[in-house]
C-alpha cells in the first residue's frame, strides 16, 4: 500500500525528476542511431534489411515486452522492475559502443529495448501510484514534456558526438540519464505492488513478442524478395496465427495481460488509437528525416540534427501547456486538432521539391511537431485514468505497448511502403539492380545506389527518392486525418460504468 499523504513533496518530486531522465533517454536510443546510420554503415557494414534493424531491433524487443513489463511491475514490485530494467538498459547501452559487427549491434540493441521496456513500465506505474488526481496528470505530463527534451536535443546532440568522437559516443549521453535516474529512482521511489496480481502471463508475452517479430521480419523482407514470396507469406500468417492465439490465451487466463473485455469501452479504444496516431504523424520522420537529410540530400550529422530541432522543440513546452488547456477544452477536441495541425503539416512538408533549399522545410516542420505535442501531452494521463489505480502497471503497459508496438509496426510497414514507391519512380522495368538501388536509398546510401544502377545517375536517383518521399508524406497524412476524426468521435463518447470503475467523476 503506498502512503501517498505521508511522502514529502520533496521525495516524489525527485522521484519524478528520476523517471524524467530516464523517459528522456528513451528518444535518444533511437533518434541517435537514426543520425549516425550512415556512419554505423561505413563502419560494420551490412545489407538492407541489417541496417534497418538497427532500430527495429530496439522498437520491437521495446514495444513487445511493455505489457510483460507491466504484469511483472504490478506483480514483483514497481520500484524493483523499473531499477533493473535501467541496470539492463545501461550495460546493453555501453556494449553497443563496443559492437564490431552489425549482427552483434542489432542483438545488443534487441536487449536493449528489453532493459527500457523494464525500466519504462516500472517507472510510469510507479508515477501512477506516487500521485493522485490533478498532480498526477501534471506529473505524466511534465514526464511527456522530458521524452520531448529527448526528442528535441537528441538529433543535434548526437550529430555532435558523431562528428567529434565517432558514433559510438551517441550512446554516452544516455548512459549518463538513465544513471541519474537509478540513482535517483532507488533513493526516492516507494516499492508498490498489485496485491491481486497473479505473476507473468507467459504463454500471452511468449505468443504476442513472436507475432509482432515474425510480422516486422516478414515487412522488412518483402522489398527486396517481394509480397509474393512465400518466405514473406509464412512470416505474416504466422504473425496473424499466433496473434489470434495470444487472444485465444488472453481470455482464458485468469490475469490477462491485456484484459480484452476493456475493448468494449469506446474511450479506452480512444486512447489507444490516440497512442497509435504519433507513430504515422511524427515518429516515422524521426527516424527517415535524418537518413535522408545525411544520407541523401548530403547534410552533416550536425546539420541534420539542427533541422530536427523544428519538428520536436514543440514537445519541450506544449505538453505541458496542453494538460493546462483541458481546464476550458475536453481531451477529445485538444488531441484530434492536434492531429489535424500535424496532417497539414504533413501535407505541406509534401509539396516542397527535394532540391529546394532546407530552411523552407523548417515551417512545415514546426507545424508537425506544434500538432503532435497537443495530443502528447494528454496521452499518458488519459492512460491511466481509464483502468482502476491498482491496474496502473498493465494501463501503463497497454498503452505504452500500442504506442511503442505501433512505432516499430508503423516503421517497418512505412520503410516498406518507401521502398516501393522508390522502386517506381526510378522504373527500369524489372530490373534486380532497381530493387537495390531503391533498397540502399531508403538506407541513405547514396553511393550504394549509384553503384548498383550507375546508368541512372545520381541526379535521377535524388530525384525519385524525393517524388517517392512526397507521396509518402501524402500517405501519412492521409492516416493521421482518419485517426484523428476516429479519436474525436471516441474520446467524445462517455460511458458510465467505466467512469464508476475508474472513479472518474
Amino acid at each position: 500500500m503506498t502512503m501517498i499523504d505521508r511522502t514529502p513533496a520533496r521525495t516524489r518530486t525527485l522521484a519524478l525528476i528520476g523517471v524524467c531522465c530516464a523517459a528522456a533517454a528513451m528518444p535518444l536510443t533511437f533518434t541517435g542511431p537514426a543520425v549516425a546510420l550512415p556512419a554505423i554503415s561505413r563502419d560494420l557494414g551490412g545489407s538492407p534489411i541489417a541496417l534497418n534493424w538497427v532500430t527495429n531491433a530496439f522498437m520491437l524487443t521495446f514495444g513487445s515486452s511493455l505489457m510483460a513489463a507491466g504484469a511483472l511491475a504490478d506483480s514483483y514490485g514497481r520500484k524493483r522492475i523499473f531499477l533493473a530494467g535501467l541496470a539492463a538498459f545501461l550495460i546493453f547501452s555501453a556494449a553497443l559502443a563496443l559492437s564490431f559487427d552489425i549482427v552483434c549491434f542489432d542483438i545488443v540493441r534487441a536487449l536493449q529495448g528489453l532493459g527500457a521496456a523494464a525500466a519504462f513500465s516500472g517507472g510510469m506505474a510507479s508515477l501512477a501510484q506516487e500521485f493522485d488526481g490533478h498532480a498526477r496528470m501534471r506529473a505524466f505530463s511534465i514526464v511527456g514534456s522530458s521524452f520531448g527534451v529527448g526528442l528535441a536535443f537528441g538529433p543535434i546532440a548526437s550529430g555532435l558526438m558523431v562528428e567529434s568522437f565517432g558514433w559510438p559516443a551517441i550512446f554516452a549521453l544516455v548512459f549518463a540519464l538513465g544513471a541519474i535516474a537509478f540513482v535517483l529512482g532507488l533513493s526516492f521511489l516507494h516499492e508498490t505492488r498489485d496485491p491481486a496480481a497473479s505473476g507473468l502471463d507467459w504463454p500471452g508475452a511468449i505468443s504476442f513478442t513472436l507475432s509482432l517479430t515474425l510480422f516486422t521480419f516478414g515487412v522488412l523482407l518483402a522489398p527486396e524478395r517481394g509480397w509474393q514470396d512465400m518466405a514473406v507469406v509464412a512470416l505474416l500468417a504466422a504473425s496473424a496465427l499466433l496473434m489470434a492465439l495470444f487472444c485465444v490465451i488472453e481470455q482464458r487466463v485468469k490475469r490477462p495481460m491485456l484484459d480484452l473485455s476493456l475493448f468494449r469501452y469506446p474511450r479506452f479504444v480512444g486512447v489507444q488509437l490516440l497512442a497509435a496516431a504519433p507513430a504515422y504523424a511524427f515518429v516515422v520522420l524521426l527516424i527517415l528525416l535524418p537518413v535522408r537529410f545525411v544520407g541523401i540530400d548530403g547534410m552533416s550529422e550536425v546539420a541534420a540534427g539542427r533541422m530536427m530541432i523544428a519538428l520536436s522543440a514543440p514537445l519541450l513546452i506544449l505538453p505541458v501547456v496542453s494538460g493546462l488547456l483541458t481546464r476550458w477544452l475536453g481531451p477529445a477536441t485538444i488531441c484530434g486538432f492536434g492531429l489535424l495541425v500535424s496532417a497539414a503539416g504533413l501535407i505541406w512538408l509534401s509539396e516542397i521539391d527535394a532540391t529546394a533549399h532546407p530552411a523552407l522545410l523548417v515551417a512545415p516542420l514546426l507545424v508537425i511537431g506544434v500538432g503532435i505535442s497537443l495530443p502528447w501531452g494528454l496521452m499518458d494521463g488519459l492512460a491511466v485514468s481509464v483502468v482502476p489505480k491498482e491496474r496502473a502497471g498493465m494501463a501503463t503497459g497497454i498503452f505504452s505497448t500500442t504506442r511503442v508496438a505501433g512505432e516499430g509496426v508503423a516503421l517497418a510497414i512505412v520503410t516498406a511502403v518507401l521502398s516501393a514507391l522508390v522502386r517506381g519512380a526510378i522504373g527500369q522495368g524489372n530490373s534486380e539492380a532497381a530493387t537495390t538501388a531503391a533498397q540502399r536509398l531508403v538506407t541513405g546510401n547514396l553511393e550504394a545506389a549509384i553503384n548498383a544502377l550507375p546508368q541512372a545517375g545520381r541526379d535521377a536517383l535524388i530525384q525519385s527518392y524525393g517524388h517517392a518521399f512526397s507521396t509518402l508524406l501524402g500517405l501519412l497524412a492521409g492516416v493521421t486525418v482518419v485517426t484523428a476524426i476516429v479519436v474525436m468521435a471516441f474520446l467524445g463518447s462517455r460511458n458510465r460504468a467505466m467512469e464508476t470503475a475508474t472513479g472518474e467523476a
